[in-house]
């Protein structure tokens, strides 16, 4: 009898703690603001692998001696400037303690007011135009800039491609593509490009194509959407081209690589990452997007590891370590830790300037090798 009771206090005992022992952790929220439709959709869908993959490792993080767990809060900005500040609204109305994304300059600019009104601080992944942290003290950054980018284009295309002439398209009203052209064009040299804009809803390229062979182009630079890429690329393949392609990060893209396999087409891209700079990390990501069916398929059905996805997972952590330091899920608490950050990511050191801006100085040139469908790297390229 004794130990009968003995076993039922014990028994009493386990059961009034258990409340306590398994008690769900506090949920701090990070808000994923990036297309997962429209043009940059598949390239959204890339970027937000690289986080998802970062939550399943580290689904925790301690802030102010409290463990939390880490909840991922999407927003689709479809692609669309005029979408962008509702998907931002839906962030914050939701309570997200700071925000990551997104890819595609142009929504990350039209949503900017709508994160500083509200005071919650959002760090851009991919989101290269200047505008994006100029006007904006709660917008930060963890890639490199276009007049960077744009400069290490046109010297490759005159130094390593030999180009004299560029024939450069860009998409109206875009700022990206927009943006990254203008740049590219001050570099190179205005009397030496031919600058032309596509409006929305373009699908066929015919005309551009010719009109770059006619000019007497030997470069064509086009930093545009996977969705126009892949159409361009098509067109050029069909028309015969005859010059190599340029573009910057947007054409880091299995899209790109799908489109080109096959072709004649010669394209080089500007990018934030080549597979094989850190195997262990490679092997671990691919392993994970091939385990996960809906993976896989958002990176364009294989495990080729585009740059904005690694970009996206160091995004993450640059945002745990935010909370750590800021010692609080308040955003302007969070807000308040951003700028003396310093973290060591898979892409290299992160850290801001005064603007918000990563300090960056290098960037990866890689080529398509139409025959395997996968990138080749070709250097790693700075502006003196």
């Amino acid at each position: 009898m004794k130990k009968i009771l003995a076993v039922a206090l014990v028994l009493c005992l386990v059961l009034a703690l258990a409340p306590m022992a398994f008690a769900d952790n506090p949920v701090v929220k990070i808000g994923v603001f990036e297309p997962q439709s429209g043009d940059n959709g598949a390239g959204g869908k890339q970027e937000v692998l690289g986080m998802q993959y970062a939550n399943t490792l580290t689904p925790t993080v301690e802030i102010d001696g409290v463990e939390y767990d880490v909840e991922l809060v999407y927003a689709d900005n479809a692609s669309s400037n005029d979408k962008a500040p509702t998907a931002a609204q839906d962030l914050i109305s939701n309570g997200v303690s700071l925000v990551l994304g997104s890819y595609g300059s142009g929504v990350s600019i039209a949503a900017s007011d709508t994160f500083a009104n509200a005071g919650v601080p959002a760090i851009g992944v991919t989101c290269t135009n200047p505008q994006v942290t100029a006007d904006c003290e709660v917008y930060f950054r963890i890639c490199f800039l276009d007049p960077f980018q744009g400069t290490v284009l046109a010297n490759f295309a005159k130094s390593e491609l030999g180009a004299t002439k560029a024939y450069c398209l860009a998409k109206l009203g875009d700022d990206y593509s927009g943006g990254l052209c203008n740049f590219f064009i001050e570099a190179f040299g205005k009397d030496n490009c031919v600058y032309e804009q596509f409006p929305e809803g373009t699908s066929d390229f015919s005309t551009y194509i010719t009109n770059a062979q006619n000019q007497g182009c030997d470069v064509f630079f086009s930093p545009v959407s996977t969705e126009a890429a892949a159409q361009i690329i098509a067109k050029a393949d069909t028309q015969a081209l005859g010059m190599p392609i340029l573009a910057g990060d947007t054409w880091d893209s299995n899209v790109i690589l799908n489109a080109a396999k096959g072709t004649d087409v010669r394209i080089c891209v500007t990018t934030f990452y080549q597979e094989g700079a850190d195997e262990e990390f490679d092997k671990g990501i691919k392993a994970w997007i091939n385990s996960d069916a809906t993976a896989l398929a958002n990176n364009g059905g294989n495990d080729e590891l585009a740059a904005v996805t690694v970009m996206g997972y160091d995004a993450y952590y640059v945002a745990l370590e935010a909370l750590k330091a800021a010692g609080s899920t308040d955003p302007e608490d969070v807000l308040e830790a951003i700028p003396s950050l310093e973290v060591v990511g898979v892409t290299g050191n992160i850290a801001f300037d005064d603007i918000g801006d990563a300090l960056r100085d290098s960037a990866f040139v890689k080529e398509c090798n139409t025959e395997t469908g996968v990138w080749d790297f070709v250097t790693v390229a700075t502006v003196g």
